[in-house]
């Protein structure tokens, strides 16, 4: 580098820096466009938004839109053209069938009391035959099985055996009917909300989730990806749903962090996880999952479902 000319000023580091500290300090600044949650508008589609792509089989977890009557709901989401509702009543089914839609996964024996404790395995393989029987009457693919919660006195390791012994006397029932159990994996880390965490639940590692699905070994017996729970939990989603696609059999979505809308005050970059699932071969449903923040929760459920068309 040549030294500068005799007849030019030398400027030190600290002299150009506090120069242009002090330039900046009286520049215009562009204002910061407002969010969605400052103006009070969503930047949400139309009530008459249809999808579009369509590569994505969208699903919805009914009971997020609560108090919100079924009716509108269903109807709400056969405007928007999904495929397939989950999450509600049994009582509103053929109302969903009525309107051309599918259930997407049927509700069995809950998160609380699951198959790892051994005085609830009866009941948890009486309610999971139960939900497939449903299943089939409805035509669904999939019912949803937990670990339940963790119980003094039952090790890690007599939980898992709890848990694959229940399974297996189960899965030849799915087999035979052609239904999934779909294990879904929960976060233990938010203590904030009941439905945004679930501390002391057993599945709360996707890799423990996928070793007991592995000693079932049946191919009727799934993975419910969870986005929002495997992202608090394990990270890395995008490199986990490569990793086990094979064993995926349903997907929901939800913000982190808080479970809310899928929009740009959360981490997760959900039309690249879409592109993924489309990546990697999944052909599933994908429901969400997420609690509304916005005035108007339908209004979040299209955006949603507009972030996730891809």
């Amino acid at each position: 580098m040549q030294p500068p000319p005799a007849n030019r000023p030398r400027v030190s580091r600290r002299t150009f820096c506090a120069g242009a500290a002090a330039a900046c300090a009286g520049a215009w600044v562009p204002a910061r466009p407002a969010r969605a949650s400052e103006t009070g508008t969503p930047p949400a589609p139309p009530e008459d938004y249809r999808i579009q792509n369509g590569r994505i089989q969208h699903s919805v977890m009914g009971w997020c839109y609560n108090p919100l009557p079924a009716a509108e709901v269903i109807a709400a989401c056969q405007r928007m053209g999904m495929p397939a509702m989950e999450g509600m009543s049994r009582d509103v089914y053929p109302q969903i069938r009525e309107r051309g839609m599918k259930i997407s996964l049927v509700g069995s024996h809950g998160f609380t009391k699951g198959p790892l404790d051994p005085e609830n395995r009866a009941m948890c393989v009486e309610k999971l035959r139960e939900a497939i029987d449903v299943a089939v009457r409805f035509g669904s693919p999939n019912v949803i099985t937990f670990t339940g919660m963790r119980v003094p006195g039952v090790s890690d390791q007599q939980a898992s055996r709890n848990c694959v012994e229940c399974w297996k006397q189960v899965t030849p029932y799915a087999e035979e009917k052609g239904v999934n159990l779909c294990l879904e994996h929960l976060n233990t880390r938010d203590n904030t909300h009941p439905m945004k965490g679930h501390p002391g639940y057993f599945g709360d590692d996707v890799d423990r989730c996928i070793d007991l699905i592995k000693q079932v070994d049946s191919p009727r017996m799934k993975l419910l990806f969870d986005v929002y729970h495997v992202q608090i939990m394990n990270g890395d989603v995008i490199r986990r749903i490569r990793q086990y696609k094979e064993y995926i059999g349903h997907v929901h979505t939800a913000g982190v962090p808080g479970r809310n809308e899928l929009d740009e005050n959360q981490e997760i970059n959900y039309p690249a996880v879409m592109r993924t699932l489309l990546e990697v071969g999944y052909r599933g449903f994908v429901a969400h999952e997420f609690i509304p923040t916005w005035k108007d929760k339908l209004a979040a459920l299209r955006h949603g479902v507009r972030v996730c068309d891809v």
